[in-house]
């Protein structure tokens, strides 16, 4: 058995094929992500990976529209979406496969 702590990740990415992780794998990458009312990434898209957001609390901004808690997104490689946090949120992402150095902003 290994146990690590979630802050002791980088920014949430717990699974991957990254350092540090919990789970080295290039099958795929997991995190859970923590934002403040206000935090914002500028537009992006990966040419590669399919991204998975799940909002486990409080309510986001991605492809102009709002989500709330049990809103699963699910974007396609190519797909362009920015993301702003419109209260405190916890999201869990997934990116398939795990794809390093696959994000693209606009």
């Amino acid at each position: 058995m290994k146990n690590f702590k979630l802050d002791e990740m980088i920014k949430g990415w717990f699974v991957g094929g990254f350092s540090p992780t919990a789970l080295s794998t290039e099958s795929c990458e997991v995190a859970v992500k923590k934002y403040k009312q206000g935090d914002k990434e500028d537009a992006h898209y990966h040419k590669i990976a399919t991204e998975v957001t799940v909002v486990i609390s409080g309510t986001i901004k991605m492809l102009d529209k709002e989500w709330h808690e049990g809103d699963i997104i699910v974007l396609s490689p190519g797909e362009i979406s920015s993301f702003e946090a419109i209260t405190d949120a916890t999201n869990v992402v997934v990116k398939l496969p795990g794809a390093l150095n696959d994000k693209y902003i606009v």
